[in-house]
This record gives C-alpha cells, sequence and structure tokens, in this order.
C-alpha cells in the first residue's frame, strides 16, 4: 500500500461524489504530503533544482554582472551583491512554481492521478499537498541562497525584514503554482508545460528590476516593468531587506497573489475533477 493511502481510515472511505468534511480534508493532505516527501527521499535528484539554481544564480549574477552594474549603483561588486540578492529570493518561489506544472503533468502520464482520483479522498486534497511539498522545497532553497549570499558578501541587515521576504515570496510563488497546476492539467506533456512556462517566466524575470535598475530601460520596457508583478515583489523585498520603499510593492504583490488565486485555484481544481 502507499503512502498516500496507508493512512486513510475506514471513515474516509466514501463515495466519490459524497461530500467530503474539513476534518478528512485535511487528513488527506497530510497522508499525500506525507508521500510526496517520501517520494523525494527515494529520488533525491529531484531536489537539485532547489540547490543548484540559487548556487548558479548567485554566483554567475555577482561575478559576471556585478562590477559592471555594480558601478552603476555607486558601489561596484558589493553594491550589486546587495541589490540582486533580495531580486534572486523573490524569483525562487516562481522558479518553484513551474516545477509544480511539469510534476504534475508527468504524474497524469504515468497514471498516478489515476490511481488518486479513483480513491474517496478530496480531490483538492492532491493539489493542496503538491503545492505544500513545493513550497517546502522553496524553502529550502531559499536558505541555500541566503547561505551562498552571505559568503558572497550579502549584508543581512535586518532578519525580520528577511523572514517578511521570504513569506512574500511564498505568497506569490503559491499563487503562481495554481497556474502551473492548470497548465500541468490541461497541457499534454511535460515538455509542452516547461516551454509554456519559459515562454512567460523569461520575460517576466528579464523584464522586471530583479537583476538591474529599470532608468537605464527604454522606455516601453520600464512601462512593461511597473506593471511587472516580479518587479513589485523585487522592489518590495529589497526595501524590507535592506531598506527602502515597501508599501507600493508590497501591496501591489499581495494583490496580485490573492487575485491570482482566487481566479486559478477553482479552474485548477475544476480541471483536475474534469480531466478524462
Amino acid at each position: 500500500m502507499s503512502a498516500a493511502t496507508a493512512t486513510l481510515t475506514p471513515a474516509d472511505l466514501k463515495g466519490a461524489d459524497t461530500p467530503i468534511s474539513l476534518r478528512a480534508h485535511l487528513r488527506h493532505t497530510g497522508a499525500l504530503i506525507r508521500r510526496n516527501l517520501l517520494w523525494i527521499r527515494q529520488d533525491p535528484e529531484s531536489m537539485f533544482d532547489a540547490i543548484l539554481f540559487p548556487v548558479v544564480f548567485t554566483l554567475l549574477f555577482v561575478y559576471v554582472f556585478g562590477g559592471s552594474i555594480g558601478q552603476s549603483l555607486g558601489g561596484g561588486q558589493e553594491a550589486y551583491v546587495q541589490y540582486v540578492v533580495p531580486g534572486l529570493l523573490a524569483m525562487t518561489g516562481m522558479n518553484m512554481a513551474q516545477g509544480v506544472g511539469t510534476g504534475f503533468n508527468q504524474d497524469f502520464n504515468s497514471g498516478v492521478m489515476d490511481r488518486f482520483r479513483s480513491l474517496p479522498i478530496g480531490r483538492g486534497s492532491v493539489l493542496f499537498a503538491k503545492i505544500a511539498v513545493e513550497l517546502m522545497r522553496m524553502l529550502f532553497a531559499t536558505v541555500v541562497l541566503v547561505i551562498v549570499s552571505v559568503l558572497v558578501g550579502f549584508d543581512i541587515t535586518s532578519w525580520t525584514g528577511l523572514l517578511a521576504s521570504v513569506g512574500l515570496s511564498a505568497a506569490f510563488g503559491f499563487a503562481l503554482m495554481w497556474v502551473f497546476l492548470t497548465l500541468g492539467v490541461t497541457m499534454k506533456n511535460a515538455q509542452s508545460v516547461q516551454a509554456m512556462g519559459f515562454l512567460v517566466l523569461m520575460p517576466l524575470q528579464f523584464g522586471s528590476s530583479i537583476f538591474a535598475p529599470t532608468a537605464s530601460m527604454p522606455g516601453w520596457l520600464r512601462n512593461f516593468t511597473e506593471f511587472n508583478p516580479l518587479s513589485a515583489l523585487a522592489d518590495a523585498a529589497r526595501g524590507l531587506m535592506i531598506g527602502g520603499p515597501v508599501a507600493h510593492g508590497l501591496w501591489v504583490t499581495l494583490a496580485w497573489s490573492v487575485g491570482l488565486t482566487a481566479v486559478m485555484a477553482p479552474i485548477s481544481i475544476h480541471k483536475f475533477r474534469t480531466k478524462a
């Protein structure tokens, strides 16, 4: 018997169309979280992205672009480290979100999700468990990012601000995960989900204030960055961690997070229920 079903009790064995209580939903979600964590333990290579992403991106941007962009900030590489690390932290949740969609699609194609949908468990529990584990992976990636950032010279001036930035990034990542879960359900294969994620996320990443100030960008691109939620998230994280304006970026990020979740979560659950 799999870890996903081992903790289910006879009281949970209701018809698939019978309403399930909140308590049962929570029990099902906990069982599925345990199943997903056990899968990671059996396949530790699935954690490579959470380990390598923060290391590669931090070293790449600090040592390749830090000198030139840092000069424009008035302080060289040291100034750029203080600028880019909050942006990388803001981007962590987004990169983990993409992995949710590809992994969910692979589970469908392997037949795992058909098995889950045949069980008398809450349909939303499957999705919430997937997101919960990805948030754990995001927090692990954040810890790696902070360690590497400190090693390359990042100065943590406010631990409270750091924790608030992590929470804000997790909230936005949570919202994006619903988008990618929908893609994972509706698209035919994991490669298509990954390609779509690349087409959406690359402009959002580089057309933002994550890696460089927007003042030197052409006017049309600066206009795009003003509406880019990643710019708001990066600016809020920067303000919280090293000082500066926070309110506008904070409220914009929270508005995007709530809006995306309110729209995409019901769609994801509906698509999961009705997928042929």
